[in-house]
């Protein structure tokens, strides 16, 4: 997955956090089942409707990130928004009240332990700048600060082994790469293990500290992987020179004999590897009609965790790592695995999220056994009934492809009875819209709006073959399946085919200003959510440290430096002369990724059409809006907004023909 919303590696790697990062690099979409035609109208349409329920209480939920287990497995670590933004929280595994470790005005994603069970590690930026520092919670409540500098980003790798040190990138010696450096647990002093010069990610290092295993994005379809000695500073490389294969690292062996990777190499889907280093001879761990997205070993080096996008679900494979007997399947379906940990007893701990539970915190026992539930995250006053479960639905689009998708149809729905509805597309180009617990998707459903998240050609998820369609293609093949997908949803007799939005966020928020320009008479309203408007600009402008990216970026959509024209052709803001129906669009002030000035300048040139513009900014934000009381405004504002321009819209009058000479923007 190559997506604007999740390009850049975070400085942490929590398991919802791996997988964005790995997919990211491996580019590899799971499968596509053979699909049903149009949807059809799900069985809770026969049931009574839910109460309404305004947004501040649907967003009391706890929001649960991030477990770990402290070193004798007696406490978890974990982040929480019962503050309104993340902050770290510890409880004890045998259950009881949370305890908050920090009280930050700033979001705090939680790394992990110290050996010594005392400390803990940490990362935060500053308003959503994406400039993530390292911190250390010291035993007295005390914070110091790691990162050496000031406007540099700052990534945890991993711990060491045997609890002396752990690795971690930084970008302060040239913005554009990021180094690798070994910080001591006892007085974090550090040395350089690996000095990047030529955009290489750091995925591990192994127990005697030896070696580093490396990534290199060639393009949309490449990644080499290499492992670099230390000692003798000899890099070598693990796949064959000049295949277009994508290899990521994962782990080494606690022994240093082996490294697991993912690889497609002569395959659709990415499989789990151990890779004999000494030997070359590679072991297929697992290979399923699915992507192995990750995988983590545990700490004592003894279990290895796969993780596996099944249908847009993450479900967990667990094995003995030296044996690669699979020992236990981890599949909370209807519910996705969205974060995961191993105590180095056997214990399992899991956040696990669907429409219907935000995300319960689950501790599985060593060996069998039922989980327990530790934190129950409904919001208090919503049972799980007033929510909905998303389903995969698929449709054939306009010449044939089979699109994916999440359908959320709200219960209650009349015989005859049609509902407003939206689209919305997800970030990219080459992410997926997963099975999980979304507020916003949940306050518009339960409002009456009938909400299909497509996973449009292009997406992850649904084969390579389905993730190349529409290289080169970007605004043309994938907006065609975006306006098919309304014909899907009017088909399903639920929707009234004059009462649909479209919306997404970053190239979503792309997708629906297209829609808007290219396509004006399709649908009834827009919702751009820190959305690309100008591609040539927005590429002209990308943070220093997406070095490695820009060559990703190239192979997925085209040169646009030698191509001017053709990233003109597809980019609303020169044809926003076309765009004639409502428009909200929503930003943060701080975001590196979309700069500000993409929303301002649509919403200037829209506005001088005389339609309907809203535009909104939060100026303690970036690149997606955590703190909660921003996601109240923002959810609130959307679905005032679709009140307002589309389940109020009036039917539309008889066409007439364009007398007035206005502009008709050529189809890309």
């Amino acid at each position: 997955m190559k997506s604007l919303s999740s390009m850049a590696p975070p400085p942490i790697a929590p398991l919802s956090i791996v997988l964005a990062f790995v997919v990211q690099l491996s580019l590899l979409p799971g499968c596509s089942p053979a699909p049903p035609g149009a949807a059809v109208a799900p069985a809770e349409t026969a049931v009574a409707p839910p109460p309404r329920h305004d947004i501040e209480r649907l967003m009391a939920f706890d929001e649960i990130a991030g477990p770990d287990f402290s070193p004798d497995g007696e406490l978890l670590l974990f982040t929480s928004k019962r503050s309104g933004v993340a902050n770290l929280y510890v409880m004890p595994v045998a259950g009881g009240a949370a305890e908050a470790l920090t009280d930050s005005d700033e979001t705090v994603l939680a790394i992990g332990w110290f050996p010594d069970g005392e400390r803990v590690l940490y990362a935060s930026d500053r308003g959503g700048d994406e400039l993530y520092r390292l911190f250390v919670r010291e035993p007295d409540g005390a914070t110091r600060d790691l990162t050496p500098g000031e406007r540099l980003r700052a990534r945890f790798v991993a711990w060491a082994p045997d609890g002396a040190s752990f690795f971690a990138t930084t970008n302060e010696r040239d913005p554009r790469h990021s180094d690798l450096y070994e910080y001591s647990t006892a007085d974090y002093t550090r040395r350089r293990l690996f000095t990047n010069d030529d955009a290489y990610q750091v995925h591990a290092v192994s127990a005697d500290r030896r070696l580093v295993a490396l990534s290199r994005i060639h393009d949309n379809a490449h990644t080499d992987c290499f492992v670099y000695e230390v000692g003798s500073r000899r890099l070598r490389r693990l796949n064959a020179q000049g295949r277009r294969i994508a290899c990521v690292p994962q782990e080494f062996s606690r022994d240093g004999r082996h490294l697991f990777l993912t690889s497609d190499e002569d395959r659709e889907f990415a499989r789990l590897e151990r890779l004999d280093l000494a030997s070359g001879e590679r072991t297929t761990v697992l290979s399923l009609d699915w992507d192995v997205t990750g995988a983590r070993l545990s700490s004592d080096g003894g279990r290895l965790a796969a993780f596996v996008n099944h249908d847009a679900r993450t479900v967990v494979h667990l094995f003995d790592a030296a044996t690669l007997e699979r020992q236990r399947v981890l599949d909370a379906a209807p519910a996705t695995v969205a974060d995961f940990a191993m105590s180095s007893a056997g214990a399992i701990a899991t956040v696990e999220s669907a429409g219907d539970m935000p995300g319960d915190l689950r501790l599985y026992p060593a060996g069998a056994g039922a989980p327990a539930r530790l934190v129950d995250s409904l919001p208090p006053g919503i049972a799980a009934g007033d929510l909905v479960q998303g389903r995969v639905v698929r449709f054939h689009s306009h010449d044939g492809v089979i699109v994916p998708g999440i359908l959320y149809v709200p219960r209650g729905i009349g015989e005859g009875e049609t509902r407003p509805a939206a689209v919305w597309v997800h970030g990219g180009p080459g992410g997926e819209s997963r099975i999980g617990f979304k507020p916003m998707v949940q306050y518009l459903v339960n409002h009456g709006y009938v909400v299909y998240e497509i996973n449009n050609r292009g997406s992850s998820g649904s084969g390579k073959t389905f993730y190349h369609l529409d290289d080169g293609r970007h605004g043309e093949a994938d907006l065609d399946d975006v306006v098919a997908s309304r014909q899907m949803l009017i088909d399903t007799g639920l929707v009234d085919p004059h009462r649909i939005a479209v919306m997404g966020g970053s190239y979503g928020g792309f997708m629906a200003l297209a829609a808007l320009a290219f396509r004006p008479d399709v649908f009834t309203a827009g919702v751009n959510v820190y959305g690309i408007s100008n591609w040539t600009r927005l590429l002209a402008n990308t943070p220093a440290w997406w070095e490695d990216l820009r060559r990703l970026l190239k192979s997925e959509m085209g040169d646009w430096e030698a191509d001017p024209k053709r990233f003109e052709a597809i980019s609303p803001a020169f044809h926003a002369g076309t765009i004639r129906r409502p428009l909200l669009v929503l930003q943060g002030a701080n975001d590196p990724r979309v700069l500000p000035v993409e929303s301002e300048d649509i919403v200037e040139r829209v506005r001088a059409n005389g339609v309907p513009v809203e535009y909104l900014v939060f100026p303690d934000e970036g690149h997606g809006f955590r703190r909660k009381a921003n996601q109240v405004v923002a959810y609130r504002t959307i679905r005032e907004f679709l009140d307002r321009h589309v389940r109020d819209a009036a039917p539309p009058a008889a066409a007439q023909p364009d007398t007035t000479g206005g502009e008709t923007a050529e189809r890309p």
